[in-house]
């Protein structure tokens, strides 16, 4: 099914010719003279305004004869980790003690400006600082539950004492022997039909998932490792591939609530809309107003506001079922066009 309006057509042309990120998820665009569609981010050439249609799901695309494009893969999720990349990550994470040098990177194929420039975008850092955090994340690991620090020093791959405690100062702020009674998130990102986000969890649960293009990320990643007395450091853990197999459920229609434990700080009354939150039946909403009385405060409702803009849980702490008292779509993180998908989703699978 075509978009319905021209204003909307035009949009969508707009942010396809701008590339937009935002959009992905929310359309995908067919081109009448190749007979391909691709997603909005697309490289390849420009169409003309005349010979894009716009639709909203890759089934409607396909249906109207329109084959994936192979330089943008509609068909993968967006913000799928090249393979060659994919392989690097699974080799850490297996055995986060690996160095890999720049000639290791060359002798399997891959160029290390590259490999460096999409650890950056995707990741804030370089490989090599990729490689050195993941196994500080280990170090922590041995030294928390008794080893010594010289010990856990060189058994985690670092030539010096003095290196291991300067990389390790740098990452946590403090000496490795101060450190007993911190703890780390573990993060990742996880890939969504809406876009990658970045996960973090504790022991304990799961206390951070956003989407990565959400601004408030940043801050939220340093009130979290404030609250935890925590540093976020990334690597492995099951609990991330708990969180990844239950949203893949949930993306997929087959999973309405989730089971993975939650790690959730904060004030009182934060946590009391946080649960509120999750008594939210699948597929229906709720106004900030009744959200407010269900709390037995019916006028707090700009505190009910605030403290959903606050959730550091997307979907699984479902922020996203709570809407305007005249029933339109406001504030969320991660775009009003995220929350209509989602709550449209929702409302498909019952």
């Amino acid at each position: 099914m075509t978009m319905q309006s021209s204003a909307q057509h035009e949009e969508f042309y707009e942010a396809l010719v701008r590339k937009d990120p935002g959009y992905e998820g929310v359309f995908f665009v067919g081109v009448r003279t190749t007979g391909i569609f691709c997603r909005p981010t697309c490289t390849a050439r420009k169409p003309k305004r005349e010979n894009v249609n716009f639709y909203r799901t890759i089934q409607e695309a396909l249906q109207n004869g329109y084959r994936p494009c192979k330089v943008c893969q509609p068909l993968q999720p967006a913000g799928t980790v090249p393979e060659a990349y994919d392989h690097l990550i699974t080799e850490l994470n297996t055995d986060p003690m690996l160095k890999l040098r720049d000639g290791d990177l060359r002798a399997r194929g891959l160029d290390p400006a590259t490999v460096r420039r999409w650890f950056l975008k995707h990741y804030q850092m370089t490989f090599h600082t990729y490689q050195r955090l993941m196994r500080i994340n280990k170090a922590f690991g041995s030294i928390r539950y008794g080893d010594a620090v010289t010990q856990s020093a060189f058994e985690n791959g670092f030539e010096s004492l003095g290196h291991f405690q300067e990389v390790f100062k740098k990452a946590f702020g403090v000496a490795p022997s101060k450190t007993r009674n911190q703890q780390v998130i573990t993060y990742n990102r996880i890939l969504t039909p809406l876009g990658p986000m970045l996960a973090g969890v504790t022991d304990e649960g799961v206390c951070l998932l956003e989407f990565v293009d959400r601004r408030m990320l940043p801050t939220q990643i340093q009130r979290i490792q404030k609250l935890l007395n925590a540093t976020a450091l990334p690597g492995d853990h099951p609990l991330l591939k708990q969180l990844a197999d239950e949203l893949s459920d949930y993306f997929a229609g087959k999973r309405q609530s989730f089971a993975v434990p939650l790690a959730l700080p904060g004030t009182v009354f934060q946590q009391q809309v946080w649960q509120a939150l999750q008594t939210i039946p699948y597929g229906t909403v709720r106004s900030y107003q009744e959200q407010a009385q269900v709390l037995g405060q019916p006028e707090a409702v700009r505190a009910v506001a605030k403290a959903n803009g606050d959730n550091r849980l997307a979907i699984i702490v479902p922020c996203h079922r709570v809407i305007g008292k005249d029933g339109k779509l406001t504030g969320y993180g991660g775009g009003l066009w995220r929350k209509q998908w989602l709550l449209d989703h929702e409302r498909k699978k019952l």
